[in-house]
């Protein structure tokens, strides 16, 4: 089935936590992860943030405090959340959701490095767009 690893680990549970800004997920092989709102949005799989291969990837920054507005299932596979901030286009897979659950120290330690490395906050807002987009390719 796309987007999923062969015997890997299904959602048996998915529970949004508005307030706290997380998204809750019980798998079947009985680990659970809280993965907060914002590290899912800068990990977004979409190639609005990841970009169209390696390399071009686009640092975000400013998304502390993004929330979900919406959360829709995609098939058997997935869920395609849309954040307070607009971004509506990345799907994330179950294999995916566990990747972001499981690896949540090392991702936050990249995130951290990669925003020293280009010298912008967290906090920062995200620079204008350059009028380039994904469908003008």
């Amino acid at each position: 089935m796309a987007g999923l690893q062969s015997g890997a680990p299904t959602p048996e549970a998915i529970t949004v936590h508005s307030q706290s800004k997380v998204l809750e997920v019980s798998f079947s092989d009985g680990t659970e992860f809280r993965i907060p709102f914002e590290l899912m949005r800068v990990y977004s799989p979409s190639a609005e943030v990841q970009g169209h291969g390696p390399g071009q990837e686009v640092l975000q920054t400013g998304k502390r405090e993004v929330g979900l507005t919406e959360l829709e299932p995609v098939g058997n596979y997935a869920v395609q959340p849309s954040f307070s901030d607009g971004h509506n286009s990345g799907i994330f897979s179950w294999d995916y959701l566990y990747f972001l659950g499981s690896q949540q120290d090392k991702l936050w330690a990249d995130y951290t490095a990669r925003l020293a490395l280009a010298g912008v906050e967290r906090d920062a807002p995200m620079p204008e767009k350059s009028g380039k987009s994904c469908a003008s390719h």
